[in-house]
């Protein structure tokens, strides 16, 4: 019972706070992975990591052919295949099935971890900027939309898009528009592993 009475304690004290911040000081809205994505470096992060995984994924398909290849073989009602043969291909096709599964985790792993090291990144060097713009605007609270909800919002308090120029600001990237691709979101599908 005292257990209960203390989380609904420290639930209470945390929902009052934005109210207390409120009273004294402005409060923010930023969606934090929007903003992220939409930066020139965020961007460039992404198309690279694109790029960077692109043999993976066509190596990947290319296995798919194959497999989808031997299942045609075998869903085929010819007689040409002899009974060797078909277990062969049998033997082929789930050995091919076990690897695509393999590599396809394997690939979507190192993309998972390789996109969440560079959102990272970019993420610690925006917090840095909201936590400047904050302090020099008299905001005593700024929350990421998308960890709380927020049932209602007055335009002025998101600040999402100033934050992303604020960053590309401070952080230029060399050719961010030209290399990087339009992101509207940092999760992208993950690309698939060359077979080893």
């Amino acid at each position: 019972m005292k257990n209960r009475l203390a989380i609904l304690g420290i639930f209470l004290a945390f929902l009052a706070l934005p109210m207390a911040a409120y009273a004294q000081g402005k409060v923010g809205i930023i969606s934090i992975n929007g903003a992220i994505a939409s930066t020139g470096e965020g961007k460039k992060a992404m198309a690279d990591l694109q790029k960077k995984y692109e043999p993976k994924r066509q190596e990947l398909e290319r296995l798919q052919k194959e497999i989808q290849n031997i299942q045609d073989q075998l869903n085929k009602p010819t007689p040409a295949l002899s009974d060797d043969d078909q277990s062969k291909l049998t033997r082929d096709l789930e050995d091919k099935q076990k690897n695509l599964k393999r590599w396809t985790d394997d690939a979507q792993s190192d993309f998972a971890a390789d996109r969440d090291d560079a959102l990272r990144r970019v993420g610690q060097k925006m917090v840095r900027i909201i936590e400047d713009y904050a302090q020099q605007n008299g905001f005593a609270l700024v929350i990421d939309g998308a960890q709380i909800p927020i049932y209602y919002a007055a335009k002025g308090l998101d600040l999402t898009e100033e934050m992303v120029k604020r960053y590309d600001a401070a952080n230029p990237v060399a050719d961010a528009g030209a290399s990087a691709k339009p992101a509207a979101r940092p999760a992208a599908p993950a690309p698939a592993t060359k077979p080893q």
